[in-house]
């Protein structure tokens, strides 16, 4: 029982999103947000308005006209588009960090995170699932959790794997059961003390478990195939993704067709390539 407390402590040390950051999410969650709600935020934030200056101006994008105001940049890159770049930016420092127990090397939970966000959110366009936003940010902060536990899996890594060796059990199973809590499930106790919308704690805390979803609820079953797609191409597989669980009936559920899929993997790498260049631009990883 010590364990899981001292674990739970480890939620008051990590740093949170800025505020701004934060309040960004907040926003973009709700489906009815504007042009203007974002602006009204943004502006007061120095460094996110200069980021997103410089990423309007560079070579990426490249804007014939000078971007010059905040305004203009949020009318030019789309809400969807901010957010994105204002939760990478937010998560960057954090997630490229190493994590040991998963055998993570330092950037890798990052590109896996980012890799998860952008194929959750092309596979979200091709089912015209609405709120955009909430699929990128959520499937690129579902392993937030990792970032805690991933010292107390070090310790204990032994144990864990014996369970998954011997008696079948997926890593996160034998995490919960060494530990007494997994990842999933301590990444959603972080989006909850840090006021994420409910939808976003939920594909957090069911992100491994989309069985568990209602049969209507299109996002975490969208999540969960992200995810496995990341494991099914190598990009952050780690000690964990060694002894993944698949439900097949949940992805075919979403009615994706073997060609979309294959297109999906196909193009996602170009796409991350620009992700990482964008976030060079602005400063970050």
């Amino acid at each position: 029982m010590r364990r899981i407390e001292n674990i739970i402590e480890g939620i008051e040390r990590l740093r949170p999103f800025s505020p701004i950051g934060g309040r960004i999410i907040e926003i973009s969650n709700n489906p009815n947000c504007s042009f203007a709600d974002l602006v009204e935020v943004i502006k007061y934030d120095q460094g996110i308005t200069a980021n997103l200056l410089r990423i309007c101006n560079s070579s990426y994008f490249g804007s014939k006209k000078r971007i010059t105001s905040i305004k203009q940049a949020v009318s030019y890159l789309g809400i969807d588009e901010v957010v994105r770049l204002v939760v990478m930016e937010n998560s960057a420092d954090t997630f490229t960090k190493e994590q040991k127990g998963y055998d993570l090397k330092e950037g890798e939970l990052w590109r896996y995170s980012v890799s998860s966000a952008i194929i959750a959110q092309e596979l979200a366009e091709k089912k015209h699932i609405g709120n955009l936003s909430l699929v990128f940010t959520s499937a690129l902060l579902k392993d937030i959790g990792k970032l805690i536990l991933h010292t107390y899996v070090k310790e204990s890594f032994e144990e864990i794997m014996e369970l998954v060796q011997d008696q079948g059990f997926s890593f996160r199973e034998a995490e919960k059961k060494v530990l007494g809590i997994d990842h999933a499930e301590l990444g959603a106790r972080l989006a909850e003390r840090w006021n994420f919308s409910r939808a976003t704690v939920n594909i957090i805390r069911y992100h491994h478990d989309p069985e568990k979803a209602s049969r209507k609820d299109p996002f975490i079953p969208i999540i969960y195939l992200a995810d496995s797609i990341c494991m099914m191409t190598g990009i952050g597989v780690g000690s964990d993704g060694l002894a993944y669980r698949y439900y097949q009936d949940v992805v075919d559920r979403l009615g994706l067709s073997d060609t979309e899929l294959q297109k999906t993997i196909a193009t996602f790498l170009d796409k991350l390539r620009g992700v990482e260049e964008l976030i060079t631009v602005s400063g970050g990883n």
